[in-house]
């Protein structure tokens, strides 16, 4: 019986104190998702599994997490870039602050990988 793959898939993180502290609008926090899953696709767009995401772009998979603030987001991070997960870390410019984080299509994940998600991370509200 062949396995079935598990699908490519992309999980966006956005800062939930940009909108509970901060105040920022949903429209605003939206478009931070948005800037770093484009680029995050722009950056890999030879990897093989960006390709393969690409192709099929009726039946996408993402998941949109929240993380607390800045220094959560930073944890996840290098939890990602320890276990080389392709992602891009957006920093909304001119004000310098990191904003969302955005990985590269992936179709598993290291169980040190789900518990940074875990641990860092709830799905967005």
């Amino acid at each position: 019986m062949a396995s079935v793959l598990e699908p490519l898939t992309m999980f966006i993180v956005v800062r939930k104190d940009l909108s509970k502290k901060l105040q920022w609008p949903a429209g605003s926090i939206m478009t931070q998702a948005c800037h770093a899953a484009t680029a995050i696709l722009h950056i890999t767009r030879e990897d093989e599994n960006t390709k393969a995401y690409l192709e099929n772009l009726d039946n996408m998979h993402k998941v949109v997490l929240e993380t607390k603030n800045e220094g959560s987001l930073e944890k996840l991070a290098e939890v990602l870039q320890t276990y080389n997960v392709s992602f891009k870390k957006w920093i909304e410019q001119p004000e310098n602050i990191p904003t969302a984080l955005a990985t590269a299509p992936l179709r598993s994940r290291s169980p040190e990988v789900l518990e940074a998600f875990k641990k860092y991370c709830s799905l967005y509200r």
